[in-house]
């Protein structure tokens, strides 16, 4: 009775094992091929995206097996099939993220990489895709593993770093639209250099544009592909009448909610109050809960010096403020930037000058730019050294 008992055990411990994605489990194939390495450009000539390093991690999710052994395989292709449901119906997901080697003695760091777990895991049950309760910590762990193996391939210096992309996908070869019975997740990384080479560089927007990106119920909080291909076509409007960027307004009253690929902040004297306030757009599903968004919210909170505040701001208000005055400052806020001044808003044909580059965006990038590579001591769990 006592041995049944105990192999009953045993055997839930391994189901659970097998259920969820475990780094014990991990097996690395290291790659035989330098020339990558050797021929990669040198760090002052990188762009984003356009380089990748030799490594990649990889676990398959079925329905028989659940969560199969994470792999860190040479870099390669993939192998799909045409019927597979992510190149049919979107099913797919990602997050962004980066590893640092800090100024003082080049240890190897994360920049809240729970935050992007969770956001995965958020994007992967929007999505309804089976497996979104992986086990966060056990994939950071792996994800650690994949960036010592690479470390050669993160560039020295502030400004550089290993791009992360955690990427899920339904490889399910099925043309109904049902949930997938297969999934692979896999991390491919990139070197990138400074996203601003010679100082900030602010940018001009528009909010003209008879296009949204999210609305009330769908997926604007998730990280999911079929959030930004649509994003295309008003882009390349907005570049060819000469804004950098689309500011994305939704609802009759003109609110804000992003900016490109970024979260906005507001910083503005309150026409009642006569009081300092940072305003940024408050999480709902029309606003992707963004690590440097939540970040900048906590330190500025930590100050005490003005006003914090999650609502949404619209143009009307934006606009008046800066007839009156008000309009301190303005940016951007995400990984690949940190942060991005902004130093005008187009809005129904006028534009809105706005102060920049403002000194709270020096601030909150001084910062975080700081605690990310290792200059000073941040907040519990911000800086996770790998």
């Amino acid at each position: 009775m006592i041995l049944s008992q105990a192999l009953a055990a045993t055997r839930q411990r391994s189901q659970s094992v097998l259920r969820f994605i475990s780094s014990a489990r991990l097996t690395i194939e290291r790659t035989t091929d330098n020339q990558r390495f050797e021929t990669r450009p040198p760090k002052e000539k990188l762009t984003f995206g356009t380089t990748f390093s030799d490594h990649m991690l990889m676990v398959e999710w079925n329905k028989e097996n659940q969560w199969g052994p994470p792999r860190i395989v040479p870099y390669e292709d993939l192998r799909l099939s045409p019927a597979a449901s992510a190149l049919h119906y979107g099913l797919a997901c990602f997050e962004g993220m980066k590893a640092y080697k800090t100024i003082p003695d080049e240890s190897l760091r994360l920049f809240r990489p729970d935050l992007n777990m969770k956001r995965l895991s958020g994007s992967m049950e929007r999505l309804h895709m089976p497996g979104f309760d992986f086990d966060r910590k056990e994939l950071t762990e792996c994800i650690k593993e994949l960036v010592r193996l690479d470390e050669k391939w993160i560039p020295s210096g502030e400004g550089y770093s290993l791009y992360l992309r955690p990427t899920v996908i339904a490889t399910h070869p099925f043309l109904g639209l049902s949930a997938p019975e297969k999934l692979l997740l896999y991390v491919i990384t990139s070197p990138v250099g400074p996203y601003y080479k010679s100082g900030f560089a602010p940018v001009r927007l528009t909010a003209d544009t008879p296009y949204v990106r999210a609305w009330p119920g769908g997926t604007g909080n998730c990280k999911v592909a079929g959030n930004y291909a649509p994003t295309m076509k008003p882009q390349a409007l907005a570049n060819k009448a000469g804004y950098s960027q689309v500011v994305w307004l939704f609802g009759d009253d003109d609110a804000i909610t992003e900016v490109g690929a970024m979260n906005i902040f507001f910083f503005l004297v309150d026409k009642e109050t006569q009081r300092k306030e940072l305003v940024t757009p408050p999480l709902t599903s029309l606003i992707l809960p963004g690590v440097t968004r939540q970040s900048i919210l906590e330190l500025a909170r930590s100050w005490g010096e003005f006003d914090v505040s999650e609502r949404f701001p619209t143009m009307p208000e934006i606009r008046e403020a800066a007839e009156e005055g008000r309009l301190i400052e303005s940016f951007g806020a995400g990984t690949a930037a940190v942060v991005s001044p902004i130093s005008c808003i187009q809005y129904k044909g006028e534009d809105i000058d706005i102060p920049a580059t403002g000194d709270l965006t020096k601030r909150v990038w001084d910062e975080i730019t700081s605690i990310q590579y290792g200059k000073m001591e941040g907040p519990e769990g911000w800086s996770v050294k790998i």
